[in-house]
């Protein structure tokens, strides 16, 4: 689909290590924005200034560098390492896959340990899992840990790493390329993984008037035994988020996202309600209080080596909230509540 979004999959950037992923992003935007910095905590923000100079109207687009992944604990003599989970890694898929350790990235597969395997359970937390890195010397504690994977066309949808949230990245890239009415503030968040904490930071600091977060989300639309629905469903558009466990959007944006959507035929779909959490929940509670919302390209397999997603999702991702930014959502919000 495109370079920089490949060169995103395959970046490591364990949450609280975002550095690689950074630097992607800062050659790729220091030509399109006013201004780019760096904050304390590590979020890349990048400014554009409005068309509209007679009014002051503020949005804030954030996107997460970071990605779920591992964290070296010890070292055996054996060459094997114990770890744990940095992010949400679910323990059933992970005996078997490849991984790559440390800043010199030594590979090492993921094994259940001697004792466990004899325990006959199926399903091994992670604490009864090891890495055996062959004797791979110089790994430490601390090392982080990230799927060894590769970005690729996959029949008609995209594979690859860490699409949570790196196809937000590639969007947010994209859209601060457009110009638009109000003052842009495009913010490349760390540590959303572990409890959203970046976000929480430069929202302080930004004073947004309303938020957008650009994300990648659950999409658990195969078959299944029961009649269940799913979270969303690959190919139908753009996921607006109503609710998740972070936070309640604000009914104002997630109306002009729908309205924006039917006005210019894009096709899009509410994220099933009370399901994951974005940045949206730090950000919302930013100060006085931010109007924020969350829309997502859906990835099947997220959080996995593999996960897949339809390149048209990501297309019309943008399309939307371009179009949104260049109408209603690029001017002030009403202020009044309506009751609903």
């Amino acid at each position: 689909m495109d370079e920089l979004l490949e060169k995103l999959s395959n970046a490591r950037g364990v949450a609280g290590q975002e550095g690689e992923v950074r630097a992607i992003l800062r050659e790729a935007l220091f030509e399109h924005v006013d201004e780019l910095s760096v904050d304390s905590i590590g979020n890349l923000i990048a400014r554009k200034k409005g068309s509209d100079t007679a009014r002051s109207h503020r949005v804030m687009l954030a996107a997460h560098m970071d990605e779920v992944g591992g964290i070296v604990m010890r070292a055996n003599s054996d060459g094997t390492l114990k770890f744990r989970s940095v992010g949400g890694l679910d323990p059933r898929i992970l005996p078997g896959k490849r991984v790559r350790i440390g800043e010199e990235k030594a590979p090492g597969v993921i094994l259940r340990a001697p004792h466990a395997a004899r325990s006959g359970r199926r399903v091994m937390p992670i604490s009864d899992l090891l890495i055996d890195t062959g004797g791979a010397g110089g790994i430490k504690p601390g090392d982080m840990i990230t799927f060894e994977s590769s970005y690729e066309e996959y029949g008609a949808l995209l594979k690859g790493k860490s699409f949570d949230d790196r196809v937000g990245c590639y969007m947010l890239v994209e859209l601060l390329k457009g110009a638009y009415p109000c003052e842009l503030v495009g913010v490349f968040t760390v540590q959303e993984e572990i409890g959203l904490r970046g976000a929480g930071v430069a929202a302080y600091a930004v004073e947004p008037d309303a938020a957008v977060a650009l994300e990648g989300t659950v999409a658990d639309d195969l078959p299944r035994q029961q009649d269940i629905s799913p979270t969303t469903e690959l190919g139908k558009g753009p996921a607006i988020s109503v609710m998740d466990r972070s936070a309640h959007a604000d009914r104002r944006l997630v109306r002009i996202l729908a309205e924006t959507a039917a006005a210019h035929d894009i096709p899009w779909q509410f994220k099933q309600p009370g399901v994951g959490g974005t940045d949206v929940g730090s950000i919302h509670l930013a100060r006085g209080g931010v109007p924020a919302v969350a829309v997502a390209v859906p990835c099947r397999y997220i959080h996995t080596p593999a996960a897949l997603m339809d390149p048209a999702d990501v297309k019309n991702t943008i399309r939307l909230v371009s179009n949104a930014l260049s109408g209603p959502l690029g001017r002030p919000l009403r202020a009044e509540w309506s009751e609903e």
